[in-house]
């Protein structure tokens, strides 16, 4: 069985160095009418060529582009659509990060490319595949404010998605990354979640999906996504400690991410204990191709703190090898 490691989504904009710091100083001047934005896309992809350099040097099979051009998940994707535009902050879920809310005036249209140019542009300069994350139509629509009922403004998000993902196929990207915190938030609306997300899935050609869940406990809806057309299930296992209890007794016929180490603390988790769960989930898997992750994205950590934790994903999948040997 392989087992890859991969960084979730996201990665820290800001560092302790001069080039660390070289987006947040670029977009204050042009701010302040000093930069252009042409600087400020400079400075970002110096900045994501960073970010890839510092996955690819801790070993990870599966890189991002770390997200470094995104305000917030949510806007980002939100105001690149026709119909659209942005409201006041607001917390996201319960970190100390903040997004604008869109605003939506009408149907939502995508007339141009959302993440794809970004994707194959950081895909030119890694050696590790990249994986690309999108946040997915059911989150989208219930962060957003909006007039009609909130099923129809899902499945609008998800067509607009369909067409991202088929974008994203075609540039030749492997795999595609779908982001639903909210599901776990809203049990009941199971159903238009699924088929949402069967809209999106219908866009991905050869490519592989990913499905990623987050800062929510998975257990309670574990058995009905491995109904869902995703063919990798991306967990956090941080809010749902009966998790590897239930994966080890229904086992998984979808292939999973496990995102054992927590995307939010510094603390770098023991690794005989990672590789001991490991070991037993592993074993009730029966797809042969399933990774190791974090939590979540890493922005929320200090930027020497996420490398940290992608080495220690890359020692831990040595660990395992070696056990397994």
């Amino acid at each position: 069985m392989e087992l890859l490691t991969a960084n979730h989504s996201s990665y820290p904009r800001v560092g302790a160095s001069a080039d660390e710091q070289a987006l947040r100083r670029t977009i204050a001047q042009r701010d302040r009418g000093e930069k252009t934005d042409e600087d400020v896309r400079a400075a970002e992809n110096q900045l994501v060529s960073l970010a890839l350099r510092d996955q690819e040097r801790a070993g990870i099979d599966i890189v991002t582009d770390g997200q470094i051009r995104w305000d917030d998940p949510i806007s980002y994707l939100a105001a690149k659509l026709e119909g659209t535009s942005t409201d006041g902050l607001l917390r996201y879920f319960d970190t100390n990060f903040y997004f604008r809310r869109p605003i939506i005036h009408r149907e939502l249209e995508r007339s141009r490319p959302l993440i794809a140019d970004e994707i194959r542009w950081a895909a030119q300069r890694s050696a590790r595949p990249v994986k690309a994350v999108l946040t997915g139509p059911f989150t989208l629509a219930h962060l957003s404010l909006h007039e009609d009922a909130t099923a129809s403004l899902i499945l609008s998000y998800a067509e607009v998605l369909r067409s991202e993902v088929a974008a994203l196929a075609a540039a030749g990207v492997r795999l595609i990354q779908i982001d639903e915190p909210s599901l776990l938030r809203h049990l009941p609306e199971f159903a238009v979640a699924r088929e949402s997300l069967a809209l999106v899935a219908a866009g991905k050609g050869d490519s592989e999906l990913a499905l990623a869940l987050y800062f929510g406990d998975v257990v309670p809806l574990y058995a009905r996504l491995q109904e869902l057309p995703f063919d990798l299930l991306v967990l956090d296992f941080t809010y749902s400690p009966g998790l590897p209890r239930l994966i080890e007794a229904e086992g998984s016929v979808t292939s999973l991410g496990f995102g054992l180490l927590d995307g939010r603390n510094t603390r770098l988790e023991d690794k005989s204990e990672v590789t001991r769960q490991l070991e037993g989930m592993l074993s009730r898997v029966s797809s042969r191709h399933n990774c190791l992750t974090t939590s979540c994205g890493l922005e929320y950590l200090p930027r020497d703190r996420a490398q940290a934790k992608l080495r220690h994903l890359t020692e831990i999948k040595e660990l395992l090898v070696g056990v397994g040997s």
